[in-house]
């Protein structure tokens, strides 16, 4: 094994390299803030003050050192089609990460990260449980460097020893604060919890029952993070098109830079909640192919609050071909009354020859887009009351997350109908569906139209 003489460097590919000479910094003080928390613990035992604080004194040069001995231990070398990671202190691991499988690399800046000028590279892998080899830490050029030479490797590309150059990008959304703020001010459930806090509150005064004072808290403490997470989660969002996919890049503590590849976007749901109608604002949310857990979460939101104009202009890079004025969606039958007297009439189903698209929601208005090609199963299901009434639902599955394609309470003739239908479109369609493939987006017709 030869190892790199300078740490961080950009060196020929399959030679081994190391992590920024900072990483054991970063690495130790999670050994230092394991020792206070249990300090913290023992603060009203038997243990003396004295022996607390020498615990947490002494575990300042044991966390450093076990930093150092786990960036000594940690090596990564990128070949022609895999990234290779040998870490282990104790236990000695080597993981491989075929190239021709990776979904998406990410660079996250912790907000300690960002003060020393460093960044982590993290791998989504098709079929993994979790963020496959993550690279923590480099410093931020290393990183985005690295980043472009993965992709490059992915798309099957080779630079021989030059630096693999970094994608141009072209912005498409910038969100605002001054708009984030007042979509997370008009969130309904924000806005639910500080009424019913300061009716608590207004009631306790007038009744003198101070008591009542501490059922407001609970209101106020769960809107008030929720509001301002949102914010912070979100801040500086910006979506921007560059030939590797679609980045996104938020966070105000935590700062994040994604890359949805060409593709990977399985299904997308418009969201129109009732206090954003007056400002014309959605929210766009998609199934990423390869995220899973928590990578899915923040991967599923592609504009947390746009207007229509740049949510259509999103809808056209993301589902290239999209042209919404060809699809007529149809309701369902008024018989449909009794099982949702309130929102029967919002509900719809329409298609044509590339998408599916799904309307529901009287108050939280909720669009949902899918490609034919992406379905990976359709199924029907009836309840007791259905059966009498005669109704079916279609449901349209595919990758997980937040949109799931359902079409309540159809004719249950028309349900089978559309169940025949989307099944030979989503044959037809994979039958001429390109590959996917990193630096290479699907071909698009001409003039994607898109209203919202």
């Amino acid at each position: 094994m030869t190892e790199a003489p300078v740490p961080d460097a950009a060196p020929d590919a399959g030679t081994f390299r190391r992590l920024h000479p900072l990483t054991p910094v970063l690495r130790g003080w999670k050994v230092f803030a394991a020792v206070v928390a249990v300090a913290l613990q023992q603060m009203y035992g038997d243990v003396s003050p004295g022996y607390l604080f020498l615990a947490i004194a002494a575990s300042i040069p044991v966390g450093i050192a076990y930093g150092w001995l786990s960036w000594r231990r940690t090596h990564f070398r990128v070949g022609r089609d895999d990234l290779r990671l040998e870490t282990g202190v104790l236990f000695r691991r080597s993981r491989q990460v075929r190239l021709d499988r990776l979904q998406a690399v990410d660079v996250v800046r912790p907000l300690v990260a960002r003060a020393l000028g460093l960044a982590e590279l993290r791998l989504e892998v098709a079929g993994g449980s979790s963020s496959e080899a993550p690279l923590a830490y480099l410093s931020e050029p290393a990183a985005q460097q690295l980043r472009a030479e993965l992709l490059a490797r992915a798309a099957g590309l080779d630079h021989g020893s030059d630096p693999a150059p970094v994608a141009p990008e072209r912005v498409l959304l910038t969100v605002p604060l001054g708009r984030l703020v007042e979509a997370q001010l008009r969130t309904g459930g924000l806005v639910g919890g500080v009424v019913a806090g300061v009716l608590m509150v207004v009631v306790a005064g007038v009744s003198g029952e101070v008591t009542l004072l501490g059922l407001a808290l609970p209101f106020l403490l769960v809107a008030v993070p929720a509001g301002l997470g949102g914010v912070v989660g979100q801040f500086d969002f910006t979506v921007a098109e560059s030939p590797d996919g679609l980045r996104l890049r938020r966070g105000l503590l935590e700062t994040r830079a994604q890359t949805v590849p060409p593709g990977r976007v399985q299904a997308v749901r418009v969201v129109e909640p009732l206090l954003w109608r007056s400002r014309g604002w959605v929210r766009v949310e998609a199934n990423v192919a390869g995220y899973v857990g928590e990578g899915q979460q923040r991967a599923s939101v592609l504009a947390p609050v746009a207007t229509r104009d740049e949510a259509a202009r999103l809808l056209a890079v993301v589902l290239p071909g999209l042209d919404s004025r060809q699809v007529v969606p149809r309701g369902v039958p008024r018989r449909a009354r009794w099982l949702d007297p309130l929102q029967w009439r919002s509900l719809a189903v329409g298609s044509d020859d590339r998408f599916l698209l799904v309307r529901r929601g009287r108050w939280r208005r909720e669009t949902d887009l899918l490609p034919h090609e992406k379905v990976q199963s359709v199924r029907i299901s009836q309840g007791a009351v259905q059966r009498r009434l005669g109704l079916a639902t279609l449901h349209v599955d595919t990758t997980p997350g937040p949109v799931a394609v359902v079409a309540a309470h159809r004719d249950a003739v028309d349900a089978r109908t559309l169940l025949d239908a989307e099944v030979a479109a989503a044959r037809a369609a994979r039958a001429v569906a390109r590959p996917d493939r990193w630096m290479q987006p699907p071909a698009a017709p001409d003039g994607p139209n898109v209203t919202l």
